[in-house]
């Protein structure tokens, strides 16, 4: 039987504080991730543990929630996604269609926002076509931390990703 679209409204809210600089943006959350009701729930996703090593920390245990938002608060960074709603199917970012977007300024209002960086060219093309954001803030795209994005090793994506560092002074 193939997979059928879900319509599904993004399940939880932003991770941010008064003191986040950059904003740092999926695009819609997997289904490990809904499941966990937490950003890159997804085992094989190397987000946590990327971000531990570009920030010097300990990779938190995978159902470590508190863990990982006391990292992302603490080194004034800031997660969401650029997709509030649309049908999917599992969690294909290529099958996502009838996209709203997130409204970004619940976070751009509240903090000091340096830059804006999408987690892979699924979530920079969803905010590009459907997303606001402040002229003021700039937009840029990482390569994904998705487990489907096997051909980048984590020392490649630290390489690249390692520009988050600037805005975080």
């Amino acid at each position: 039987m193939p997979a059928e679209y879900q319509a599904l409204v993004h399940p939880f809210g932003p991770l941010f504080d008064k003191d986040s600089r950059v904003l740092i943006l999926g695009s819609f959350p997997s289904v490990k991730s809904r499941e966990q009701a937490f950003f890159y729930g997804h085992p094989q996703n190397r987000f946590w543990p990327l971000i531990a090593k570009l920030l010097g920390e300990e990779v938190p245990l995978r159902e470590d929630i508190e863990a990982k938002k006391r990292i992302i608060l603490s080194h004034h960074l800031a997660l969401w996604d650029s997709i509030g709603s649309c049908e999917i199917i599992g969690s294909s970012d290529s099958s996502i269609r009838n996209v709203r977007a997130n409204d970004l300024s619940i976070i751009t209002n509240a903090a000091p926002i340096r830059k804006i960086f999408c987690n892979g060219a699924a979530s920079y093309k969803m905010l590009q076509k459907y997303g606001k954001v402040p002229e003021s803030i700039p937009v840029g795209q990482l390569p994904s931390t998705s487990p489907a994005n096997a051909a980048w090793s984590l020392d490649r994506l630290s390489g690249e990703w390692q520009q988050i560092l600037e805005y975080l002074q």
